[in-house]
């Protein structure tokens, strides 16, 4: 049974990523908070991932990291510490995961580590430029670590759009908004965190023992379709 170490499995497409891992293998969720699920293949160990020293693990097959952060504002609004919290969050947080696990991870069953980015990196969009330059570091990150690791370590990344996520919550605050982005993707469709989750395990799974250096647009067509 492989073991997947998921950061930030508590809310959101982690959640969801968890759940369906567990129906197959043994999973280890670090978070802040627990999430709100029992099952005898589930171990949860709390931390503050940014600001405590990450447990120590003897065993890790695969590691995702979830967190992340969506900051949209004007530029003249942003201040630099918007612009160094949303790096934290999702560069220097995947960064400090990967270094202290990679010496069990090269000891594991196909091991790949799964990060997640934005299509805000391929599409510009206003009020984007903390996450949209946060999301960029990290898609640089997946390919040179994804040079440097091969063969032994695949790192790959999902792209997602607006998911009906707690996170997006004030994207989709109220049915004007919600239809308003639905009608920007060609697919006409908002994505759920379940789908993301779904494409996750696949890049876990040794069905994708080929992939590595990959950033996966999950876009409904909002980056690749003109329709």
């Amino acid at each position: 049974m492989k073991t997947n170490l998921v950061i930030g499995g508590s809310g959101g497409i982690g959640k969801a990523l968890v759940q369906k891992l567990l129906k197959h293998s043994a999973v280890i969720n670090v978070s802040r908070t627990a999430p709100e699920l029992e099952h005898p293949n589930l171990k949860h160990m709390s931390c503050d991932v940014l600001n405590e020293a990450l447990p120590d693990l003897d065993h890790v097959d695969t590691l995702v990291y979830c967190p992340g952060s969506i900051t949209l504002k004007p530029i003249t609004h942003l201040s630099i510490d918007d612009f160094k919290e949303d790096f934290n969050v999702n560069v220097l947080g995947a960064i400090k995961s990967i270094q202290k696990y990679l010496p069990v991870l090269k000891k594991g069953d196909d091991p790949s580590i799964l990060l997640f980015s934005s299509v805000a990196v391929k599409l510009g969009m206003p009020f984007h430029a903390s996450i949209g330059t946060a999301k960029a570091g990290l898609e640089g990150l997946v390919k040179s670590l994804a040079a440097e690791l091969a063969p032994g370590i695949r790192v790959n990344a999902i792209a997602p759009t607006v998911t009906n996520t707690p996170l997006a919550s004030k994207l989709l605050r109220n049915d004007r908004m919600v239809e308003q982005i639905i009608n920007r993707h060609p697919l006409k469709r908002i994505l759920e965190p379940e789908e993301v989750a779904h494409l996750a395990e696949f890049l876990l799974s040794h069905g994708a023992k080929s992939l590595s250096g990959q950033i996966f647009q999950m876009d409904s067509g909002i980056v690749t379709l003109k329709v």
